[in-house]
């Protein structure tokens, strides 16, 4: 017996099932530059200073790495962003500030504990603060320090300090005061120069190589002194620029209407 009209239900068209997973190569770059973290500690736990600056700026490598390898094979996800995020907290903001207080800040008791935290704080409070205006700011700047820089610069300070035979105790107060300072400008409201806008897909002309050439030859000359000074370079910048913009409102104030 045929069932009544009424009863009949449509057939329900079956939903493909989501495709679910993370996309390999580029957390591939991001799994590497958290490992290279977590070695940089490891590391200084062992008293190996000289491998554990090298170690985070490896790390600083991959990162630069992973997030222009999603854009270019279009593999950008929420989960990379996420883990991208973290890794940074681990590599950048962690993994910095126990290198230094194992190699000098733990001589100088309550204080330096107190400045390693300042700046793991900062870079944790940089870092929330990045990513909840990413889609509003300015992509030519950076709203504070970035943290990759912030740690680059503590890691060439160990780096040129131990190929220099330079005592870090002597040094503490002095590598305190940077912790410090650096961890403030990194949740400071200084801008600082992204350089997003330089294609590194497009054409250049043949003399960019030519100058690429001879940074990489300064940069292997001496690795610790010149990457530190480019870094302080790069650090200082961002007051400066912050100065300069105060002095030209200044002289503007001044002139009559």
């Amino acid at each position: 017996m045929a069932p009544e009209s009424g009863n009949v239900r449509p057939l329900k068209h079956e939903r493909p099932p989501r495709a679910r997973g993370i996309y390999l190569l580029p957390n591939l770059f991001t799994t590497a530059a958290l490992f290279a973290g977590f070695y940089g500690v490891l590391a200084a736990m062992n008293d190996q200073f000289e491998k554990a600056a090298i170690a985070i700026f490896v790390a600083m490598i991959l990162d630069g790495l992973d997030g222009r390898v999603a854009r270019l094979t279009k593999t950008q996800t929420a989960f990379g962003a996420e883990y991208d995020s973290l890794s940074d907290m681990v590599a950048f903001g962690l993994a910095p500030s126990l290198v230094m207080y194992e190699w000098s800040l733990s001589g100088l008791g309550k204080f330096g504990w107190l400045a390693a935290f300042i700046y793991t704080a900062a870079a944790a409070l940089r870092l929330a603060r990045f990513n909840s205006q990413l889609d509003t700011a300015d992509k030519r700047f950076f709203i504070g320090l970035p943290s990759p820089s912030a740690a680059a610069i503590l890691a060439a300070w160990v780096w040129v300090s131990v190929d220099n035979a330079v005592s870090a105790q002597a040094t503490a107060w002095l590598t305190l005061l940077l912790t410090t300072g650096v961890g403030l400008l990194m949740v400071s409201n200084i801008r600082y120069h992204s350089f997003k806008q330089i294609d590194f897909i497009g054409k250049v002309p043949f003399f960019a190589i030519v100058v690429v050439m001879l940074v990489f030859a300064v940069v292997l000359s001496e690795p610790p002194l010149v990457l530190f000074a480019g870094f302080l370079a790069y650090v200082l910048s961002g007051p400066v620029l912050w100065l300069r913009g105060k002095a030209k409102q200044h002289t503007a104030a001044k002139r009559p209407v």
